[in-house]
């Protein structure tokens, strides 16, 4: 085997390589998302590109106040990006542009819209309940009910593109109730 064989072989060798290593990562590790929607504005915008990690939740449950994408019970073809409000066991309202949770107000500062009240709603175990931080426009748990975990396919982590919208997404809890 010439020189020149031996070195295209090491160059196929790692270029499979490092594509099954990529096709791992993607599928089990972290991958990237589009935001399509104005639902998350002004945490997320549409055409933002963030990273979700999809490990934490095979060994830890959602925490309140989670960027979470996953495939919507309304549309299994499609993934939704929403925030985690509501935990299994819970009881969730609305009044007065203020969510309840089981009788506590929950604060929350990335809000930017208005939302209608909402009879009380018990998220089932197994489940959280999920709403967009743009409350006027989100397709939500307020309409599709709350999601099964199971249905989660990760934490977004990071907002990466455009650059000018480089940040971290850091779950905020408010007031635990």
């Amino acid at each position: 085997m010439s020189d020149f064989q031996k070195e295209l072989k090491s160059w196929i060798i790692l270029i499979i390589v490092a594509f099954l290593i990529s096709f791992v990562l993607r599928a089990y590790v972290i991958q990237p998302f589009r935001v399509q929607m104005t639902s998350m504005v002004a945490t997320l915008e549409p055409n933002d590109l963030v990273l979700v990690e999809k490990i934490t939740y095979r060994f830890s449950k959602p925490h309140r106040g989670d960027v979470v994408v996953f495939i919507p019970p309304n549309n299994p073809k499609d993934k939704y990006i929403k925030r985690v409000i509501g935990l299994p066991g819970e009881t969730i309202y609305i009044k007065n542009d203020t969510v309840y949770i089981d009788g506590k107000p929950l604060k929350e500062p990335y809000l930017n819209s208005p939302m209608a009240d909402m009879e009380p709603v018990k998220v089932p175990d197994g489940s959280v309940f999920v709403m967009g931080d743009n409350r006027s426009v989100s397709l939500d748990s307020r309409v599709f009910g709350p999601i099964k975990i199971s249905s989660i396919i990760g934490r977004a982590i990071l907002i990466y593109w455009p650059i000018n919208h480089f940040q971290f997404l850091l779950a905020y809890s408010g007031e635990n109730p």
